[in-house]
């Protein structure tokens, strides 16, 4: 903004000047108005300038605080956000180490697995050699202990076909030791003892409700000719009656076996009970396979039966035609003997061992 400079102060050439009859000068005010015009307008730029900067400065201010408020906003969400990251990056390391627990657990666990398989693998040919060994044995028992011939074939065709199975060079001599075994148990004559010992069984069960030949009465016989009760008088109907409870005190009986036994109820109640322990030791015999004790049982059996009992019985009838055919049965039987085939066996096991060492 310029300043009107100060007028200058009169010379005294001037005021000579106009003592001795100068013309006078015109006054400088234009100029003046001019300048002062100049300095209003400037401090009126000035003022306008003034009033817009300050604007501006508010506006800066404005947005300055807005911005402020915005970050704040977003400084608060981010520190949401990352707390939550943080919780979520907790559970996430909690999580991790469940994980690698679970699979430090697996990996274990896959060890002993393969170490349990390795051993299996190591080991499946012992525990075959081991089931072979177990039904030879079992073959051998069956043999001496209840002469079941069809049990001990059963039992080595198993181990054979395990031992086929295996297919291995040094089984070869054992395989050929049960094959022979095997068809030498095949020409041995096949025993039913089960269903010998069902039919003994049966026969026990019936022994109790056999009549006695003692216990048997002949059925009355009505007379041909007999008039009804209602046919002729009243003297008539008397003498009937009379006669026929009078024929009731005497009776006369033609017995088909004389010599009928009498027994007393003790003796009854003997006779049964040895009777079925005579059956039993049949059964006993056959299944230790003495034939000599089991045709003696049977034999005494059958007498008692003859003897005793009423032979006009069905049951009885059923139980002579049944002993007779168990009498005739042939349970003699000369088993072969497979330990051989055993001994066989665990030698190879033993040498099997040996050579592992």
């Amino acid at each position: 903004m310029s300043e009107t400079p100060p007028s200058e102060p009169a010379r005294p050439a001037d005021t000579a000047d106009i003592a001795a009859g100068a013309p006078r000068r015109q006054p400088a005010w234009p100029a003046a108005l001019i300048a002062l015009a100049v300095a209003l307008a400037a401090a009126a730029f000035s003022a306008w300038q003034w009033h817009d900067s300050r604007n501006q400065v508010g506006a800066l201010r404005q947005e300055l605080a807005k911005r402020l408020a915005d970050h704040d906003t977003q400084a608060k969400e981010s520190r949401l956000i990352a707390e939550q990251v943080r919780q979520a990056v907790a559970d996430a390391q909690v999580k991790l180490g469940v994980l690698e627990s679970r699979v430090a657990e697996s990996q274990n666990q896959q060890i002993a697995l393969e170490a349990l398989y390795q051993e299996l693998s190591r080991n499946r040919d012992e525990w075959a050699y081991a089931e072979i060994e177990q039904s030879l044995f079992i073959a051998t028992q069956q043999l001496a202990l209840a002469g079941n011939v069809k049990a001990a074939l059963i039992a080595l065709q198993n181990a054979d076909a395990r031992l086929q199975r295996m297919d291995r060079p040094q089984v070869t001599a054992l395989r050929k030791a049960i094959n022979r075994d095997i068809e030498r148990l095949k020409t041995v004559p096949h025993v039913d003892a089960v269903a010998i010992s069902v039919r003994l069984d049966s026969l026990i069960g019936v022994v109790d409700r056999m009549p006695l030949a003692m216990e048997v009465r002949p059925q009355p016989e009505q007379p041909a000719g007999a008039a009804p009760a209602s046919e002729g008088g009243w003297w008539t109907r008397v003498w009937r009656e009379t006669w026929a409870e009078l024929k009731q005190l005497v009776r006369v009986q033609h017995m088909n076996q004389p010599d009928v036994p009498l027994l007393a109820p003790a003796q009854s109640y003997f006779l049964r009970e040895n009777l079925k322990l005579r059956l039993l030791g049949a059964r006993l015999a056959l299944l230790s396979r003495d034939a000599e004790s089991y045709k003696a049982d049977l034999k005494a059996a059958r007498d008692w039966l003859g003897r005793y009992y009423d032979k006009g019985n069905h049951d009885v009838a059923q139980a002579l035609v049944a002993l007779r055919n168990l009498h005739e049965a042939d349970v003699s039987i000369e088993v072969p003997d497979i330990s051989s085939t055993l001994e066989a066996m665990r030698a190879m096991r033993v040498t099997r061992e040996r050579n592992a060492r």
